[in-house]
């Protein structure tokens, strides 16, 4: 089973604090009887008040509240499983998590606009397979090839510099880490889309991408930030503490470097201020490489089932309304709480 909207469970909290509220009332309803007189002969003078009806109503109240929130969360079922065959080709992102990408030269930081682009690019992908690769001073694996979308995106917005160890911005690190990603053998399209400012702090960026070229990996760079550059803020629970210094002191101006970028893509380049251009570049980019068959993969269908639970709370909140609080007669008949004597 699979829930789809998680946070409407937080709702479940709604249950007790209702059933809480419901027996302050039959308290304070009890001490104002036994303040008003004998308990009996209050009972004598309401004798169709029922003990057992208001208990009954706040029950199928409180199944009403928790088949709606069970039908806001809205849990599906796999049905069934079929085999799929997909035709696309495999790409990685490789975004960049150095300390240079907090900027904010590029709203709302070189980092968050990364994940937006990468993002928007799943979101008008096929059938194509996915992975993503983290780098900074070193490269770290995020996720290995998928064609999960969703998966995908949930480990993108988790990524942060904090993440990879060593600072600094390794490029070929980053590219010699996606083409093991890739099968060799597989004859599938290979593309590394490469997200960075673009300050390479090693060397062999030029010389690792030459070598993925040789095994059949396309690159594509993506610059984000601005030329102009920006200074680097340091938060501390949210709230900008300082700035970046260099040994000197001084505070830590980072630009934006394309001529890097399109010297490692052979000029397979797309500035990232403009999500709509970027986007455009991408799609026409992947309009021009072969696709290719995968292999059969198992899919699971799901189904929505949030309708039986909005129907069965409705019902319950319809049958609510006629649940008088009076005794029913033939309960009543049955003595159920030994209200005869």
């Amino acid at each position: 089973m699979e829930l789809d909207e998680k946070k409407y469970l937080y709702l479940l909290f709604l249950l007790p604090i209702v059933a809480g509220i419901f027996i302050f009332n039959m308290y304070w309803k009890r001490k104002k009887q036994r303040e008003f007189g004998d308990l009996e002969m209050v009972k004598k003078l309401s004798p169709e008040k029922s003990v057992f009806k208001p208990v009954l109503k706040i029950t199928v109240l409180l199944l009403a509240i928790l088949c709606l929130i069970i039908g806001l969360v809205n849990p599906k079922i796999g049905t069934k499983m079929e085999t799929v065959k997909r035709e696309g080709i495999d790409i990685v992102f490789a975004v960049d998590v150095s300390k240079s990408m907090l900027a904010e030269d590029v709203a709302p930081s070189r980092l968050q606009k990364s994940k937006q682009l990468v993002s928007q690019i799943i979101n008008n992908l096929g059938s194509d397979r996915i992975g993503i690769v983290a780098y900074a001073g070193s490269a770290f694996p995020v996720l290995p090839i998928t064609s999960d979308y969703g998966v995908a995106k949930m480990y993108l917005q988790s990524m942060s510099p904090d993440m990879v160890s060593s600072q600094g911005t390794s490029l070929d690190e980053a590219i010699r880490l996606s083409a093991k990603y890739f099968d060799e053998k597989s004859k599938t399209s290979k593309l590394l889309i490469l997200i960075s400012d673009g300050e390479d702090h090693s060397e062999g960026a030029l010389a690792a991408a030459e070598e993925a070229n040789k095994l059949g990996m396309k690159i594509i760079t993506i610059g984000v930030g601005t030329e102009k550059g920006g200074t680097i803020p340091l938060r501390e629970n949210g709230v900008i503490r300082n700035y970046q210094k260099d040994q000197n002191g001084e505070t830590v101006i980072t630009k934006l470097n394309q001529e890097g970028l399109k010297t490692i893509a052979k000029g397979d380049y797309v500035y990232g201020g403009s999500t709509k251009e970027v986007l455009e570049y991408i799609k026409n980019a992947l309009n021009k490489i072969q696709k290719t068959e995968f292999e059969a993969t198992q899919m699971a269908e799901f189904q929505s089932q949030f309708q039986w639970f909005i129907g069965f709370a409705f019902l319950l909140l319809f049958a609510d309304v006629f649940l008088l609080e009076r005794k029913t007669n033939w309960i009543k008949e049955l003595n159920l709480f030994n209200e005869k004597k």
